[in-house]
C-alpha cells in the first residue's frame, strides 16, 4: 500500500555535494563545441541538445476543478486554462536523418501564469520539459558531463555510420526487451525505436517542488488518436525528416488530449530527490491527473509556428513558478547551460527569446 501522507518540501530534501560548480562551467564548455560546430556547419544555431524538432503543437491546458489539498498547488492550486506550445523533439545536438533513431522530447510552455516567480525566470510561463522514458540516464551531473563529452566528439562526424550504428543499436534494444530488459544506455546512443512521438507518455525524470511537496510529472496521451499511435514505428528509410512529416500529414486532421500527471514523492528513500536513474515505483507513489492538455487540428510546421516557437522561444526547466523549483543535482546543473545555450542562439542568429505574452 502506497504511504497516504505525501512528503513535505524542505530545502534539506536536496543533498548539494562540492564541485558541482566546476562540473557546471565544464558543461558550458561541452556545450560551447557542440553549439560551435554546428552552427559552423549550418550557418544558424540550434540547441545544444534536442536540436531537431518534429512538431510544434498550440493547445490548452486545463486545470481540474477540486483537486484534493495535496494536488491543489502551484500552477495546479486553482480551477484555470491556459494556452500552451509543445515542441516535440529528439535528443541529440545535430539536425540528424530520422534514420539515426534516438529518444524523443516534448517540451511544454504553458502561457498566462502568475505567482512568485524562480530566480532569474522572465516572463508569465511554466515550462515543463520531458522525454519518452521514466529516468535519467546519468545519476549525476559529472556522469552527464562525460556521456556529454562523448556525444560532442561525435557531433558533425560520419552520418552514414551513425546510421548503421543506430541500426545495429536497435537490434540490440529490441534483443534486450524481449527478454524484460530495455537499456537506456544503447537508447541514448541511437538505439530507441524510431516510435510515433504523438503515441508516447513522456516523464519530468527529475523531481520538482510541487507546492508544499515534491512530484515528478508526466504527459500521457488518452484520446484514441493518440493511443493507437502508441508503439507505432515510423518508416524512416523514406525521407531524413519522415518523423516531422507523419506527425504534421497526422495532426492535419485529429484532435489530441493527453492527461497531465503528477507522481508525489511518499517514501524519500524508495523515491530519491537525487538519483533519477531510480524509477519512482507506480504502486507506491501512483500518476494521478491534475491537468487536462487538447490540441486540436492544425499545422505542426508551419513556417509562423517555426519561427515563433521554434527560433524565438526557449524551454528550460528553470522558467516558472518557485513552487516548481527544479530539485536534484541535474536540475541544479540544468539552469546556467540552459541560459548559456539560448544566449549563444540569440548572439549568431541576431534573434532576440523571449518568453510569450
Amino acid at each position: 500500500m502506497p504511504n497516504s501522507v505525501p512528503i513535505r518540501f524542505s530545502p534539506d530534501l536536496e543533498d548539494i555535494q562540492p564541485g558541482e560548480q566546476e562540473t557546471i562551467q565544464s558543461l558550458n564548455e561541452t556545450f560551447d563545441t557542440i553549439l560551435e560546430k554546428t552552427a559552423g556547419d549550418y550557418g544558424h544555431a540550434v540547441r545544444s541538445v534536442h536540436a531537431k524538432a518534429h512538431g510544434i503543437l498550440q493547445g490548452k491546458l486545463e486545470v481540474k476543478d477540486g483537486l484534493p489539498p495535496e494536488l491543489a498547488q502551484g500552477l495546479f492550486a486553482h480551477p484555470g486554462s491556459y494556452t500552451v506550445f509543445m515542441r516535440l523533439s529528439t535528443n541529440a545536438g545535430d539536425i540528424l536523418p530520422d534514420a539515426i533513431s534516438l529518444p524523443r522530447g516534448l517540451a511544454m510552455k504553458v502561457v498566462g501564469v502568475d505567482g512568485e516567480r524562480l530566480p532569474d525566470a522572465a516572463g508569465r510561463t511554466q515550462d515543463f520539459v520531458m522525454v519518452n522514458g521514466p529516468v535519467f540516464q546519468a545519476k549525476t551531473a559529472e556522469k552527464f558531463l562525460g556521456s556529454l563529452k562523448m556525444l560532442a566528439k561525435t557531433t558533425d562526424r560520419m552520418e552514414g555510420t551513425k546510421t548503421v550504428l543506430s541500426s545495429v543499436l536497435q537490434t540490440v534494444n529490441s534483443a534486450l526487451e524481449t527478454v524484460g530488459l530495455a537499456s537506456s544506455t544503447v537508447q541514448s546512443l541511437g538505439g530507441a525505436p524510431n516510435v510515433d512521438p504523438l503515441g508516447e507518455t513522456y516523464f519530468s525524470v527529475t523531481p520538482f517542488r510541487y507546492g508544499d511537496h515534491v512530484a515528478k510529472f508526466s504527459l500521457k496521451p488518452v484520446s484514441s488518436s493518440l493511443t493507437k499511435r502508441t508503439g507505432e514505428i515510423i518508416d524512416t528509410s523514406v525521407s531524413e525528416d519522415a518523423i516531422r512529416e507523419t506527425v504534421q500529414a497526422e495532426m492535419q486532421t485529429i484532435s489530441g488530449e493527453w492527461e497531465f500527471q503528477v507522481q508525489l514523492c511518499r517514501d524519500i528513500e524508495a523515491q530519491p530527490i537525487e538519483d533519477p536513474t531510480v524509477e519512482w515505483d507506480q504502486d507506491d507513489a501512483p500518476f494521478i491527473t491534475v491537468a487536462t492538455v487538447t490540441a486540436a487540428p492544425q499545422d505542426s510546421w508551419s513556417d509562423e509556428t517555426v519561427r515563433q516557437v521554434n527560433e524565438k522561444m526557449r524551454f528550460s526547466v528553470w522558467t516558472g513558478l518557485a513552487a516548481h523549483q527544479p530539485l536534484g543535482n541535474i536540475n541544479r546543473a540544468r539552469k546556467v547551460p540552459y541560459e548559456h545555450s539560448a544566449k549563444f542562439r540569440e548572439r549568431f542568429n541576431h534573434c532576440p527569446i523571449h518568453e510569450p505574452q
